[in-house]
């Protein structure tokens, strides 16, 4: 976006008349996210919510601000929605574009991947902080801002109706992921998830969605909340372990660099034990399942956009979507691979 747009949507926020710049940051697959400076000083991040994928943009953010009620606390940062000149959380252009903007957290990093055991910990840790701040929000008070999110189901009939309407070209090249999709969703669907809490979940956990201090390497906070709403605690740990316990970027072509590494997923559950979120003993021995479920679900979703000819996910180049998804689909199955070494050190750390 222009410059001169984007000084007008922030004319209509309560900040303090500054001859404001801003730079996009590309790290997102939905929203348009752009640093806010004053001069060379980072002072607010301001995003474009993309209605396509969040029509209720009302619901969403009054699940945002009803969470940020619970999310503070010593030992997690608090991140606050800055009001429009009307005191509404986010504002609505005559074309019908949705705005919000945030404060912006000082001294702040994320990371895409990581090799560092202190920074999974973080992770863990923070991410069990965050669910014992929100495990007394009411959920039936939270909306679903994408229905059925992580519905195996669902992901699977909308596989097929992309397959069913794709060309023969994406057909065939997408072949060894159609292969892959119709062999696993059995076994998925035969592991028992039994009776489990329904939590208000982030649902989007990846690494890069965690704030990090730069100066002691803590961990500060969760951001893009966009996908908060209900859901269950192997949700939010499977999504978490599919960027942390792999040190290849999401979409690497070559295969034998993605990893399971044993000691940054020891390093995170034992971040998350330090946390002391309390958690059922259905749940923990739920969390192996969350860790195969949640990037093959990233996989067939990226796999059903390929099929669809990219009309979801903002891509940098034609087959982005098929390497996200072969790339995803092989952390599945060497998460697959590990499950019992999982429950082991699940019993072991956790109980």
């Amino acid at each position: 976006m222009e410059k001169k747009g984007i000084k007008a949507i922030l004319q209509n926020f309560s900040i303090g008349k500054k001859a404001y710049t801003a730079k996009p940051i590309n790290q997102g697959f939905i929203n348009d996210t752009y640093l806010v400076l004053d001069k060379a000083a980072p002072q607010f991040i301001l995003q474009q919510i993309n209605t396509g994928v969040f029509p209720n943009i009302q619901g969403l953010m009054s699940n945002v601000e009803k969470a940020l009620d619970y999310l503070h606390d010593k030992d997690y940062t608090p991140i606050t929605l800055v009001k429009t000149l009307g005191g509404a959380s986010y504002f609505e252009t005559s074309s019908s574009t949705c705005w919000r903007l945030m404060t912006y957290i000082a001294k702040s990093t994320a990371y895409d991947t990581t090799t560092e055991k202190k920074v999974a910990f973080e992770a863990g840790r923070i991410i069990g902080k965050f669910h014992e701040l929100l495990q007394n929000a009411p959920v039936e008070d939270f909306v679903e801002t994408i229905p059925q999110f992580h519905d195996l189901g669902l992901r699977e009939n909308q596989f097929n109706a992309a397959l069913k309407n794709t060309s023969s070209g994406l057909r065939e090249r997408a072949e060894k992921a159609i292969i892959f999709t119709k062999e696993i969703v059995p076994k998925l669907k035969e592991w028992e998830q039994g009776d489990v809490p329904v939590r208000v979940c982030h649902n989007d956990t990846k690494l890069n969605n965690i704030l990090f201090s730069k100066d002691t390497g803590k961990a500060l906070c969760l951001i893009d909340l966009d996908t908060l709403m209900k859901g269950y605690f192997h949700y939010d740990f499977g999504d978490a372990v599919r960027t942390i316990v792999n040190t290849a970027p999401e979409d690497e072509k070559l295969h034998d660099k993605i990893t399971f590494d044993r000691g940054l997923f020891e390093a995170f559950v034992d971040g998350l034990r330090m946390s002391e979120v309390s958690l059922t003993q259905k749940e923990k021995e739920l969390l192996p399942f969350g860790a195969v479920l949640l990037p093959f679900l990233h996989g067939i979703r990226a796999l059903t956009d390929f099929l669809n000819g990219n009309i979801y996910y903002k891509v940098a180049y034609e087959n982005q979507n098929l390497d996200r998804c072969l790339s995803l689909f092989d952390f599945t199955n060497k998460a697959l691979n590990e499950a019992h070494y999982m429950v082991k050190i699940i019993n072991q750390k956790m109980g």
